[in-house]
Protein backbone atom coordinates (compact mmCIF):
# COMPACT_ATOMS: atom_id res chain seq x y z
CA UNK A 1 0.00 0.00 0.00
CA UNK A 2 1.36 3.43 -0.96
CA UNK A 3 1.57 5.72 2.08
CA UNK A 4 -0.63 8.81 2.06
CA UNK A 5 0.87 12.25 2.72
CA UNK A 6 -1.44 14.47 4.78
CA UNK A 7 -0.79 18.07 5.89
CA UNK A 8 -0.79 18.81 9.63
CA UNK A 9 -1.99 22.15 11.07
CA UNK A 10 -2.21 21.25 14.76
CA UNK A 11 0.87 22.28 16.78
CA UNK A 12 0.24 19.98 19.75
CA UNK A 13 -0.43 17.00 17.50
CA UNK A 14 2.67 17.74 15.43
CA UNK A 15 5.06 18.04 18.36
CA UNK A 16 3.56 14.89 19.86
CA UNK A 17 4.39 12.96 16.69
CA UNK A 18 7.94 14.35 16.61
CA UNK A 19 8.53 13.22 20.18
CA UNK A 20 6.81 9.86 19.63
CA UNK A 21 9.11 9.11 16.71
CA UNK A 22 12.13 10.41 18.67
CA UNK A 23 12.59 13.14 16.07
CA UNK A 24 15.16 15.90 15.91
CA UNK A 25 14.32 19.20 17.67
CA UNK A 26 14.61 21.09 14.38
CA UNK A 27 11.48 19.22 13.34
CA UNK A 28 9.49 20.86 16.15
CA UNK A 29 6.72 23.32 15.28
CA UNK A 30 8.48 26.26 16.92
CA UNK A 31 11.60 25.85 14.78
CA UNK A 32 9.54 25.99 11.62
CA UNK A 33 7.60 28.96 12.97
CA UNK A 34 10.86 30.85 13.47
CA UNK A 35 12.06 30.03 9.96
CA UNK A 36 8.73 31.23 8.58
CA UNK A 37 9.39 34.61 10.18
CA UNK A 38 12.77 34.88 8.44
CA UNK A 39 12.39 34.22 4.74
CA UNK A 40 11.11 30.64 4.59
CA UNK A 41 7.70 29.08 4.15
CA UNK A 42 6.84 25.91 6.03
CA UNK A 43 4.77 22.80 5.36
CA UNK A 44 4.30 19.95 7.80
CA UNK A 45 3.19 16.57 6.47
CA UNK A 46 2.25 13.26 8.08
CA UNK A 47 2.93 9.92 6.42
CA UNK A 48 0.01 7.56 6.96
CA UNK A 49 -0.32 3.85 6.17
CA UNK A 50 -2.89 1.28 7.24
CA UNK A 51 -4.81 3.89 9.22
CA UNK A 52 -1.88 5.03 11.38
CA UNK A 53 0.83 7.71 11.21
CA UNK A 54 4.22 6.14 10.48
CA UNK A 55 6.27 9.30 9.96
CA UNK A 56 6.30 13.06 9.56
CA UNK A 57 8.49 15.77 8.08
CA UNK A 58 8.68 19.53 8.42
CA UNK A 59 9.59 21.06 5.07
CA UNK A 60 11.30 24.44 4.87
CA UNK A 61 10.80 26.04 1.47
CA UNK A 62 12.64 28.98 0.00
CA UNK A 63 12.67 30.65 -3.40
CA UNK A 64 16.07 30.22 -5.02
CA UNK A 65 17.83 33.15 -6.70
CA UNK A 66 17.51 33.88 -10.41
CA UNK A 67 18.05 32.15 -12.83
CA UNK A 68 16.93 29.06 -10.86
CA UNK A 69 13.18 28.80 -11.53
CA UNK A 70 12.19 26.46 -8.70
CA UNK A 71 12.11 26.74 -4.92
CA UNK A 72 14.39 24.70 -2.66
CA UNK A 73 12.83 22.31 -0.14
CA UNK A 74 14.86 21.50 2.97
CA UNK A 75 13.56 19.12 5.65
CA UNK A 76 16.10 19.55 8.49
CA UNK A 77 17.06 16.16 9.95
CA UNK A 78 13.78 14.41 9.00
CA UNK A 79 14.58 11.32 11.06
CA UNK A 80 10.99 10.96 12.22
CA UNK A 81 10.20 7.54 10.85
CA UNK A 82 11.11 4.58 13.00
CA UNK A 83 10.36 0.94 13.62
CA UNK A 84 9.28 -1.43 10.88
CA UNK A 85 9.23 0.99 7.92
CA UNK A 86 12.88 1.69 7.06
CA UNK A 87 12.26 1.48 3.32
CA UNK A 88 9.99 4.52 3.55
CA UNK A 89 12.44 6.72 5.46
CA UNK A 90 12.88 9.25 2.68
CA UNK A 91 9.30 9.35 1.49
CA UNK A 92 8.09 12.52 3.30
CA UNK A 93 10.79 14.55 1.58
CA UNK A 94 10.14 13.35 -1.97
CA UNK A 95 8.50 15.94 -4.18
CA UNK A 96 6.68 13.27 -6.19
CA UNK A 97 4.76 11.96 -3.15
CA UNK A 98 3.70 15.30 -1.69
CA UNK A 99 0.27 16.86 -2.16
CA UNK A 100 -0.12 20.01 -4.27
CA UNK A 101 1.69 22.30 -4.66
CA UNK A 102 4.68 20.00 -3.91
CA UNK A 103 3.97 17.74 -6.90
CA UNK A 104 5.63 20.21 -9.23
CA UNK A 105 8.51 18.56 -11.11
CA UNK A 106 10.62 21.66 -10.60
CA UNK A 107 11.29 21.44 -6.87
CA UNK A 108 14.73 20.91 -5.44
CA UNK A 109 14.66 18.80 -2.27
CA UNK A 110 17.47 18.55 0.24
CA UNK A 111 17.56 16.02 3.06
CA UNK A 112 19.84 16.10 6.07
CA UNK A 113 19.08 12.79 7.72
CA UNK A 114 20.16 11.58 11.12
CA UNK A 115 19.37 7.91 10.51
CA UNK A 116 20.94 4.63 9.34
CA UNK A 117 18.79 4.45 6.19
CA UNK A 118 21.41 5.35 3.58
CA UNK A 119 20.23 2.65 1.17
CA UNK A 120 16.60 3.77 1.44
CA UNK A 121 17.53 7.40 0.82
CA UNK A 122 19.64 6.53 -2.20
CA UNK A 123 16.92 4.25 -3.51
CA UNK A 124 14.42 7.12 -3.27
CA UNK A 125 16.46 9.09 -5.78
CA UNK A 126 18.69 11.22 -3.56
CA UNK A 127 22.42 11.62 -3.97
CA UNK A 128 25.05 12.71 -1.50
CA UNK A 129 26.36 16.26 -1.73
CA UNK A 130 29.26 18.10 -0.15
CA UNK A 131 27.13 21.25 0.02
CA UNK A 132 26.12 20.48 3.59
CA UNK A 133 23.36 22.16 5.56
CA UNK A 134 24.11 20.52 8.92
CA UNK A 135 27.58 19.14 9.55
CA UNK A 136 27.56 15.29 9.52
CA UNK A 137 30.78 14.91 11.56
CA UNK A 138 29.80 15.50 15.16
CA UNK A 139 30.01 14.26 18.75
CA UNK A 140 26.95 12.62 20.32
CA UNK A 141 26.97 11.60 23.96
CA UNK A 142 24.76 8.92 25.50
CA UNK A 143 22.97 10.58 28.43
CA UNK A 144 21.98 7.16 29.73
CA UNK A 145 25.51 6.85 31.09
CA UNK A 146 26.37 7.83 34.65
CA UNK A 147 28.40 10.94 35.49
CA UNK A 148 31.47 8.81 36.13
CA UNK A 149 31.09 7.07 32.76
CA UNK A 150 30.73 10.37 30.91
CA UNK A 151 33.75 11.86 32.65
CA UNK A 152 35.83 8.76 31.97
CA UNK A 153 35.71 9.64 28.25
CA UNK A 154 37.00 13.17 28.88
CA UNK A 155 40.58 14.30 29.20
CA UNK A 156 42.12 14.73 32.64
CA UNK A 157 42.33 18.51 32.15
CA UNK A 158 38.66 18.71 31.14
CA UNK A 159 37.58 16.81 34.25
CA UNK A 160 39.70 19.10 36.44
CA UNK A 161 38.24 22.24 34.85
CA UNK A 162 34.70 20.96 35.30
CA UNK A 163 35.23 20.15 38.98
CA UNK A 164 36.88 23.52 39.59
CA UNK A 165 33.98 25.36 37.96
CA UNK A 166 31.36 23.36 39.86
CA UNK A 167 33.07 24.12 43.19
CA UNK A 168 33.11 27.87 42.52
CA UNK A 169 30.47 30.42 43.55
CA UNK A 170 29.15 30.50 39.98
CA UNK A 171 25.51 29.40 39.64
CA UNK A 172 24.59 27.19 36.69
CA UNK A 173 20.92 27.42 35.73
CA UNK A 174 18.50 28.00 32.88
CA UNK A 175 17.98 31.51 31.52
CA UNK A 176 14.60 32.64 32.85
CA UNK A 177 13.46 35.67 30.89
CA UNK A 178 14.12 38.01 27.98
CA UNK A 179 16.18 40.37 30.13
CA UNK A 180 18.69 37.58 30.70
CA UNK A 181 18.39 36.69 27.01
CA UNK A 182 19.82 40.12 26.15
CA UNK A 183 22.91 39.23 28.22
CA UNK A 184 23.16 36.01 26.18
CA UNK A 185 23.10 37.98 22.93
CA UNK A 186 25.76 40.36 24.23
CA UNK A 187 28.13 37.49 25.03
CA UNK A 188 27.33 35.83 21.69
CA UNK A 189 28.34 38.98 19.81
CA UNK A 190 31.56 39.12 21.85
CA UNK A 191 32.31 35.44 21.15
CA UNK A 192 31.58 35.76 17.42
CA UNK A 193 33.89 38.75 17.10
CA UNK A 194 36.65 36.98 19.01
CA UNK A 195 36.32 33.70 17.06
CA UNK A 196 35.59 35.31 13.69
CA UNK A 197 32.28 33.68 12.71
CA UNK A 198 29.09 35.25 11.37
CA UNK A 199 25.78 35.41 13.23
CA UNK A 200 22.16 36.30 12.51
CA UNK A 201 20.46 39.51 13.52
CA UNK A 202 19.38 39.61 17.18
CA UNK A 203 15.67 39.32 16.38
CA UNK A 204 16.24 35.86 14.91
CA UNK A 205 17.50 34.58 18.28
CA UNK A 206 14.70 36.31 20.16
CA UNK A 207 12.19 34.56 17.93
CA UNK A 208 13.78 31.15 18.61
CA UNK A 209 13.55 31.82 22.35
CA UNK A 210 9.86 32.77 22.11
CA UNK A 211 8.66 30.25 19.55
CA UNK A 212 10.34 27.12 20.91
CA UNK A 213 9.81 27.99 24.57
CA UNK A 214 10.78 25.03 26.75
CA UNK A 215 12.03 23.31 23.62
CA UNK A 216 14.96 25.74 23.48
CA UNK A 217 16.59 25.96 26.93
CA UNK A 218 19.62 28.15 27.55
CA UNK A 219 21.95 27.01 30.32
CA UNK A 220 23.87 29.92 31.79
CA UNK A 221 26.76 30.45 34.22
CA UNK A 222 25.85 33.35 36.52
CA UNK A 223 28.03 35.29 38.92
CA UNK A 224 25.24 36.93 40.86
CA UNK A 225 23.13 38.59 38.15
CA UNK A 226 25.96 38.72 35.63
CA UNK A 227 26.08 36.08 32.89
CA UNK A 228 29.55 34.69 32.18
CA UNK A 229 28.85 31.88 29.69
CA UNK A 230 25.97 29.99 28.10
CA UNK A 231 25.00 26.94 26.06
CA UNK A 232 21.85 27.34 23.97
CA UNK A 233 20.07 24.17 22.91
CA UNK A 234 17.03 22.89 21.07
CA UNK A 235 15.54 19.72 22.51
CA UNK A 236 12.86 17.23 21.63
CA UNK A 237 11.78 14.26 23.69
CA UNK A 238 14.93 12.26 22.95
CA UNK A 239 17.56 14.61 21.52
CA UNK A 240 19.34 17.68 22.86
CA UNK A 241 21.02 19.64 20.07
CA UNK A 242 23.44 22.49 20.65
CA UNK A 243 22.55 25.63 18.74
CA UNK A 244 24.90 28.30 20.08
CA UNK A 245 27.38 28.93 22.85
CA UNK A 246 29.54 31.72 24.17
CA UNK A 247 31.73 32.88 27.02
CA UNK A 248 32.86 36.32 28.15
CA UNK A 249 36.49 37.24 28.71
CA UNK A 250 35.96 37.01 32.47
CA UNK A 251 34.25 33.64 32.06
CA UNK A 252 37.24 32.34 30.12
CA UNK A 253 39.57 33.25 32.98
CA UNK A 254 37.37 31.34 35.41
CA UNK A 255 37.02 28.36 33.02
CA UNK A 256 33.23 28.45 33.44
CA UNK A 257 32.77 27.36 29.81
CA UNK A 258 33.67 23.83 31.02
CA UNK A 259 31.22 24.03 33.89
CA UNK A 260 28.34 25.33 31.79
CA UNK A 261 28.83 22.53 29.26
CA UNK A 262 28.68 19.95 32.03
CA UNK A 263 25.62 21.67 33.52
CA UNK A 264 23.94 21.51 30.09
CA UNK A 265 24.56 17.76 29.87
CA UNK A 266 23.01 17.20 33.27
CA UNK A 267 20.07 19.52 32.59
CA UNK A 268 19.19 17.74 29.36
CA UNK A 269 19.37 14.38 31.07
CA UNK A 270 17.02 15.76 33.71
CA UNK A 271 14.62 16.86 30.96
CA UNK A 272 14.44 13.28 29.70
CA UNK A 273 16.79 13.43 26.70
CA UNK A 274 18.81 10.31 25.93
CA UNK A 275 21.35 11.79 23.48
CA UNK A 276 23.30 15.05 23.38
CA UNK A 277 24.48 16.28 19.98
CA UNK A 278 27.31 18.86 19.96
CA UNK A 279 26.19 20.03 16.48
CA UNK A 280 29.16 19.47 14.24
CA UNK A 281 32.92 19.24 14.38
CA UNK A 282 35.18 21.29 12.14
CA UNK A 283 38.89 21.91 12.20
CA UNK A 284 38.72 24.98 14.41
CA UNK A 285 39.22 26.02 18.02
CA UNK A 286 35.55 25.61 18.95
CA UNK A 287 35.59 22.03 17.70
CA UNK A 288 38.79 21.33 19.61
CA UNK A 289 36.95 22.42 22.75
CA UNK A 290 34.00 20.14 21.97
CA UNK A 291 36.23 17.14 21.36
CA UNK A 292 37.54 17.35 24.93
CA UNK A 293 34.18 15.93 26.11
CA UNK A 294 34.48 12.57 24.37
CA UNK A 295 37.00 10.15 22.90
CA UNK A 296 34.93 9.34 19.82
CA UNK A 297 33.29 11.04 16.86
CA UNK A 298 29.98 10.33 15.15
CA UNK A 299 29.50 10.47 11.39
CA UNK A 300 25.88 10.97 10.37
CA UNK A 301 24.37 10.36 6.96
CA UNK A 302 24.92 13.98 5.94
CA UNK A 303 23.16 16.07 3.33
CA UNK A 304 21.48 14.37 0.38
CA UNK A 305 20.00 16.20 -2.56
CA UNK A 306 17.34 15.39 -5.13
CA UNK A 307 16.66 17.36 -8.27
CA UNK A 308 13.38 16.05 -9.62
CA UNK A 309 12.91 15.67 -13.35
CA UNK A 310 12.76 18.77 -15.50
CA UNK A 311 9.40 20.04 -16.60
CA UNK A 312 8.08 18.38 -19.74
CA UNK A 313 6.09 21.42 -20.83
CA UNK A 314 7.12 22.55 -24.34
CA UNK A 315 9.16 25.73 -24.54
CA UNK A 316 7.40 28.30 -26.75
CA UNK A 317 9.42 29.24 -29.83
CA UNK A 318 9.81 32.89 -30.80
CA UNK A 319 7.78 34.11 -33.77
CA UNK A 320 9.71 36.64 -35.88
CA UNK A 321 6.58 37.94 -37.63
CA UNK A 322 4.79 38.65 -34.34
CA UNK A 323 7.93 40.26 -33.01
CA UNK A 324 8.11 42.71 -35.91
CA UNK A 325 4.41 43.52 -35.67
CA UNK A 326 4.70 44.19 -31.96
CA UNK A 327 7.65 46.48 -32.54
CA UNK A 328 5.77 48.44 -35.24
CA UNK A 329 2.75 48.90 -32.97
CA UNK A 330 5.06 50.22 -30.25
CA UNK A 331 6.50 52.79 -32.67
CA UNK A 332 9.90 51.15 -32.81
CA UNK A 333 12.20 52.20 -35.69
CA UNK A 334 15.47 50.68 -36.72
CA UNK A 335 18.26 52.95 -35.39
CA UNK A 336 20.17 54.88 -38.01
CA UNK A 337 24.00 54.92 -37.97
CA UNK A 338 25.44 58.01 -36.34
CA UNK A 339 27.14 60.60 -38.51
CA UNK A 340 30.95 60.38 -38.52
CA UNK A 341 32.71 62.78 -36.17
CA UNK A 342 35.29 65.06 -37.87
CA UNK A 343 38.82 64.52 -36.70
CA UNK A 344 39.05 68.12 -35.61
CA UNK A 345 36.11 67.63 -33.19
CA UNK A 346 37.57 64.55 -31.46
CA UNK A 347 38.87 65.15 -27.90
CA UNK A 348 41.91 63.53 -26.47
CA UNK A 349 42.46 62.23 -22.96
Amino acid sequence: MIPAVVPCTDRALWDDHVDRFQGHPQQLWGWGETKAMHGWSVDRVLLEADGSVIGCAQLLVRRLPVPLPCPGVHPPRPDVLRGRHPGRAAQPGRARCLPPPWRSPEHRTRLDLDSPYAAAVEGAGFRGTTNTVLIPRTLILDLGKSDDELMADMSKTTRANIRKAMRSDVEFRKVKNESELEQVLGIYHETAERAGFGIHEDQYYRDIFRNLGEGSPIIGAFDGEQLLAFVWLARSGATAFELYGGVSAEGQKKRVNYGVKWAALQAMRGDGCSRYDFNGLLNDGISDFKKQFGKHENMLLGTWESRSRRSTRPTPKPCPWRGRASRRRAGWRKPQPAAPVPCSAAKGP
